[in-house]
């Protein structure tokens, strides 16, 4: 990864590893508690998650250039689009927003829609320019329309889904990020929470949620893991990865990995067929 490409904020810091995301949940004071323990990386999908949104003002208005921030939407309407980032700019009171994507970029899209002249990439990227965006990303569960992100050239970051079930994307869209110098932001890190439940047939340690950032931030392509906790000792401990940083040991990421793959099964539920 090349000094031009990684993820900084308007200080010039690199972004930390483990990133805040909004959730339903989310409360005004899980950002400025993140940030004292080290996040600089906060996410949010739109404005409607009021707790996460009202802790992040609060925040910029003392830091901005220390915190990193960014957003996206669903639409690949142009007109749409810049009334959310326009919204965005005026909720939070900055000129510029750190990171924006094309969220969700699935099956069911016309890439042309995506990646083509005028589409959702070329408007991000003409923010960029205007300097009302710092960077340019997408997001995307599906590892073939990630690889075709990635190849095009056109992104600067990519958010994937990859967690200790997931891990087909260290086959080839994690390798493809590394070569093309594209920072991965991982979701779904816990699985929709489901690797924090345990499973019939395990008899080991059940992982926490600390573990499975630990096990996806290990990969280098991974920059950010984000969490969105939905309490507050819940976001403490979350937090102690940046605290005690160390790497799964062989032995705990050949239990990992096994025991992700007892809790992904056939790969049967929803979420598994329908993003692939």
């Amino acid at each position: 990864m090349t000094d031009a490409n990684e993820m900084k904020t308007l200080a010039g810091e690199p972004v930390r590893p483990l990133g805040l995301a909004g959730a339903p949940d989310s409360q005004s004071g899980f950002a400025p508690i993140a940030y004292g323990a080290g996040v600089n990386f906060l996410f949010f999908y739109g404005l409607n998650v009021d707790g996460m949104v009202d802790g992040v003002k609060r925040l910029l208005r003392r830091r901005r250039d220390e915190v990193f921030v960014a957003t996206g939407t669903e639409s690949r309407d142009p007109t749409r689009m810049r009334d959310y980032l326009d919204a965005v700019r005026e909720t939070l009171d900055v000129d510029a927003v750190d990171l924006f994507f094309v969220e969700y970029v699935s099956p069911a899209d016309d890439l042309d829609d995506v990646l083509g002249k005028g589409g959702a990439v070329d408007e991000i990227r003409k923010w960029k320019d205007e300097g009302r965006v710092r960077y340019v990303g997408a997001t995307a569960h599906s590892r073939p329309l990630s690889l075709s992100l990635i190849e095009s050239g056109r992104i600067q970051v990519l958010m994937h889904r990859y967690n200790m079930a997931h891990r087909k994307s260290e086959d080839e869209v994690l390798p493809a990020a590394i070569d093309a110098g594209v920072p991965v932001v991982a979701f779904t890190c816990t699985r929709w929470g489901s690797l924090l439940e345990g499973h019939a047939d395990w008899p080991g340690q059940v992982p926490s949620a600390a573990d499975c950032y630990r096990f996806v931030l290990r990969h280098p392509a991974v920059h950010v893991a984000l969490t969105a906790p939905a309490t507050e000792s819940h976001l403490r401990e979350n937090l102690t990865v940046l605290s005690d940083p160390r790497e799964p040991a062989p032995e705990e990421m050949s239990a990992w990995k096994a025991y992700g793959d007892l809790v992904y099964g056939e790969g049967g539920d929803a979420f598994e067929t329908r993003w692939p």
